[in-house]
C-alpha cells in the first residue's frame, strides 16, 4: 500500500499553512486541522482499498504453444467490486515482446476479461513469469499493488500456418504432380516405364535399337519422372544466421522455407533428410520418404539452436559428403557477408557439386538494398549508400561465381524465400537435373 500522486499533491498544498503557523497564533491550529483531515481521509481510503483487495480475484491463462512471428494472447480474468479500475502488467521472458500496461474497469456484473497481445522473437520454451495488478481506493489517495506468480511455460514453434498456406497454393499444380503421377510423355524423366511402337513425330532419341532389332519393328522407350530422389536440407546455424531480419532471425526464415520444401518433396515421393552445422556438425537425419516423415523433420528443425559460432564450411560440407552414398539434391540454407567470407565456401562447394546437385539459398537484406538505392541528402547518407552498394556488388559477384561452378543460387527477400525456393525445386524436378 502506498500513496497516490493525488495524496502527495494535497500534502504539498498544506505547506502554506505550515508557513502561516510559524508566523501567526491561529496558523498552527489550521495546519493541524488540515493535516489531521488529510490523514483521516488517507486512512479511510486505505481501509476501502484493502476491502477491495479482499474481494478481488485474478486469473491468467496463457497458451501452451504459439507460432513464431504470429501474435498470441494472454487472457486476464478479473472479478471484484463493480467500477474498480485495474492497471495490469505481465512480466515475461525477455525474448518475448513485453505487453504494454493495460487498463481494465469492472462493469456492473463485477467480472471482466482482457486480452493482452504476446509475440515471441525466437523459438524455444519461454516463460510468462508474473502478473501485476494495481488499483486505487475510491478517494484516489491510496494505491495497492498485487503480484501473482505465474511461471507458465510457452513452447514457441516455427510458423507452420504460413507453410500450410503456401503449400495449399501449390497443391495440385502441374509442376507438383510431376513425380507424383506417372508421366507417360516420351522424353520426360529418366526412369524407364515401357516400350511402345515408334511413330513419326516422336523423338528419334527415344528409339531402342536393341529392342527394335529383337522385335523387327521400331520401338521407343517410354519414360516417366523418377520419384525417389534424395533431397537433403543443409542448414547453417552459425553466427550470421542468428541475425534478425524483418522481426525474425535468418535461421527462422530458413526453417520456414525448409518446412515448405520438406512437405513438397515428400509429397513428390522424394526421400528427404536434414543436416545442420556451424563450427561442427549438429544434426543429421537420414533421408526417408512418405508424408508421415514430415512431423519428425518439423520437430528436428524446430530444435535447431541459435549459436554465435563461426560456420566451418570445409568441415561441415565435407562431413555431409561422406554421409551421402548416391547423387542427391542438397539445398544449403546459409548466409555470407562479402567476397572474403565467400572465398571460404568455394572450395568446399566446388567439391560437393562435382557429385551432387547443390542449391545455394540465402536471404536478401531489404534494408541494405534500400540504403544502396536511396538518394543521399547528406554526406553521411552518401557514405552509407557507397558502403551498401559495395556490399551488394560483392554479394552478387559471389553468387555469379557459384553459378559458374554449376551451383543453383536463390537470393530472395524474407517474404518470398519459401515460394522462390519451392519454385527452384520444382524446376529441378521438371528438368530431371538430379538423376
Amino acid at each position: 500500500m502506498h500513496p497516490t500522486p493525488r495524496l502527495v499533491l494535497l500534502a504539498t498544498l498544506l505547506l502554506p499553512l505550515g508557513v502561516l503557523a510559524a508566523i501567526t497564533v491561529v496558523g498552527p491550529w489550521a495546519w493541524l486541522a488540515g493535516l489531521g483531515a488529510l490523514v483521516l481521509l488517507a486512512v479511510f481510503d486505505m481501509l476501502l482499498t484493502w476491502e477491495r483487495s479482499r474481494r478481488l480475484t485474478l486469473r491468467l491463462d496463457a497458451p501452451v504453444q504459439m507460432l513464431l512471428g504470429e501474435p498470441a494472447q494472454l487472457t486476464v480474468e478479473a472479478q471484484g467490486e463493480p467500477g474498480l479500475r485495474l492497471e495490469l502488467r505481465v512480466d515475461v521472458d525477455e525474448r518475448f515482446e513485453a505487453p504494454a500496461v493495460a487498463l481494465l474497469e469492472l462493469p456492473a456484473s463485477g467480472r471482466a476479461t482482457l486480452g493482452l497481445p504476446l509475440r515471441a522473437r525466437v523459438r524455444g520454451t519461454l516463460e510468462v513469469e508474473r502478473l501485476w495488478a494495481r488499483w486505487s481506493g475510491p478517494l484516489g489517495l491510496m494505491r495497492r499493488v498485487r503480484s501473482m506468480e505465474i511461471g507458465w511455460q510457452v513452447a514457441v514453434i516455427p510458423n507452420v500456418h504460413r507453410v500450410r498456406q503456401e503449400a495449399l497454393a501449390f497443391f495440385g499444380t502441374r509442376q507438383l504432380e510431376t513425380g507424383i503421377k506417372v508421366e507417360r510423355h516420351l522424353g520426360d524423366g529418366t526412369e524407364f516405364h515401357a516400350l511402345r511402337d515408334w511413330t513419326p513425330g516422336l523423338d528419334p532419341r527415344s528409339i531402342s535399337w536393341r529392342a527394335s532389332a529383337r522385335h523387327r519393328r521400331l520401338l521407343g522407350l517410354e519414360r516417366r519422372a523418377e520419384r525417389s530422389h534424395r533431397v537433403v536440407l543443409a542448414v547453417d546455424t552459425g553466427r550470421l544466421m542468428a541475425e534478425p531480419v524483418d522481426g525474425m532471425s535468418r535461421l527462422d526464415h530458413a526453417i520456414e522455407a525448409a518446412l515448405l520444401l520438406v512437405w513438397a518433396s515428400l509429397k513428390a515421393g522424394d526421400r528427404v533428410g536434414l543436416y545442420a552445422f556451424d563450427e561442427r556438425p549438429r544434426v543429421w537425419v537420414e533421408p526417408a520418404g512418405t508424408l508421415s516423415r514430415y512431423e519428425a523433420l518439423r520437430q528436428s528443425l524446430a530444435r535447431l539452436p541459435y549459436t554465435q559460432a563461426e560456420t566451418n564450411f570445409t568441415l561441415g560440407l565435407t562431413d555431409l559428403a561422406t554421409r551421402l552414398n548416391r547423387r542427391s539434391l542438397i539445398v544449403l540454407l546459409t548466409e555470407f557477408v562479402d567476397v572474403i567470407a565467400g572465398e571460404v565456401m568455394f572450395d568446399a562447394l566446388a567439391r560437393l557439386s562435382r557429385r551432387h546437385l547443390v542449391v545455394f539459398a540465402t536471404l536478401e537484406d531489404a534494408q541494405l538494398l534500400r540504403l544502396a538505392q536511396r538518394a543521399p541528402s547528406t554526406l553521411e547518407d552518401l557514405h552509407r549508400a557507397v558502403v551498401a552498394s559495395d556490399l551488394v556488388r560483392e554479394r552478387e559477384s559471389v553468387l555469379r561465381r557459384l553459378r559458374r561452378l554449376g551451383i543453383h543460387t536463390v537470393d530472395a527477400l524474407p517474404g518470398r524465400m519459401s515460394s522462390t525456393l519451392l519454385n527452384r525445386y520444382l524446376e529441378v524436378k521438371r528438368r530431371e537435373l538430379v538423376g
